[in-house]
């Protein structure tokens, strides 16, 4: 019969599936812990880039251990796979130099919108490669992302030139990291998640060392504090609850819950730092975050 229930068959070997209460805590609280992080940048008493560095390099010894946990092999790396597992971490470093500048220039709730505009990099990406056209939900998803950018940078060139400026360094952080995405695309294949970004921190932690110093930043931090809140919530647990919920749930569901990010950070830039958002803004960034759960569904 159709409508017959059908027994469910566990493959041996198989670990059984989380508890879907427990998949939705770990994927709702990876994107809040990663939205406190701008706030931990704010804090900190070195430079913007200085506290990239820290976030990647205190993290390491953590990673290592994560990934001999999970099984995932951390050498045997081809030449060629390594050649471009560094040139991704040089994005990555970029990207996070980029994003981390921006935090401290603009509103968090908009550096933390367009600091996840790599998703709509992607969905063009997708496009040039199978040289098809957006279909017209894509075509939507594009207009919204247009418009509300339009909205959220207009709104900052009131406030002030330097927000303005701020927004573009998160929307180069953005593009940044979708390179940094496609860069490593072949070896996620071959390598698990944790020992990627165990040799991502080993190749982009200098980088980010080198440009905080260029810059003239202070890099030694008199606080610890908010050095440790950002490489534990960014880079350990934001990080380790997405990597655990992502491969359970749709990419419609994930891009869904990724507009967290930009709600949390407006919450508290607000609360903590008087960043009041207009109706305005909220229609921006309603805008492109509907653009961005679009193309994370579609990319």
């Amino acid at each position: 019969m159709e409508n017959e229930q059908r027994p469910q068959v566990e493959l041996v070997g198989e670990p059984p599936r989380p508890a879907a209460w427990l998949l939705l805590l770990a994927l709702f609280g990876g994107n809040v812990a990663l939205a406190i992080g701008p706030w931990f940048v704010r804090l900190a008493d070195t430079g913007p880039v200085a506290a990239g560095f820290w976030r990647l390099f205190l993290a390491l010894p953590f990673l290592v251990l994560l990934a001999r946990a999970n099984g995932q092999r951390l050498t045997g790396m081809p030449a060629t796979t390594l050649a471009l597992v560094a040139l991704g971490a040089v994005t990555f470093a970029l990207d996070l130099a980029s994003w981390h500048i921006g935090i401290g220039m603009t509103r968090l709730g908009n550096a933390t919108l367009f600091g996840n505009a790599g998703s709509i990099v992607l969905l063009f990406w997708g496009f040039l490669v199978a040289r098809t056209l957006p279909g017209r939900l894509e075509w939507l998803a594009i207009i919204f992302a247009l418009a509300g950018a339009a909205i959220l940078m207009g709104r900052s060139l009131e406030i002030s030139n330097e927000t303005l400026i701020g927004d573009l360094f998160s929307v180069a952080a953005g593009l940044l990291y979708a390179v940094y995405l496609l860069t490593l695309q072949g070896a996620r294949g071959q390598f698990g998640s944790w020992s990627l970004l165990v040799w991502v921190s080993l190749f982009g932690a200098p980088v980010l060392l080198v440009i905080a110093l260029a810059l003239g930043e202070p890099v030694w931090p008199q606080a610890w504090g908010p050095i440790v809140g950002l490489f534990v919530l960014s880079q350990l647990v934001g990080q380790g609850l997405m990597v655990f919920a992502l491969k359970y749930f749709p990419p419609l569901v994930v891009g869904l819950a990724l507009l967290t990010q930009p709600a949390v950070a407006s919450i508290y830039g607000w609360l903590a730092f008087g960043e009041v958002l207009s109706g305005l803004d909220i229609v921006g960034m309603m805008l492109v975050g509907a653009a961005l759960a679009v193309a994370r569904a579609r990319a």
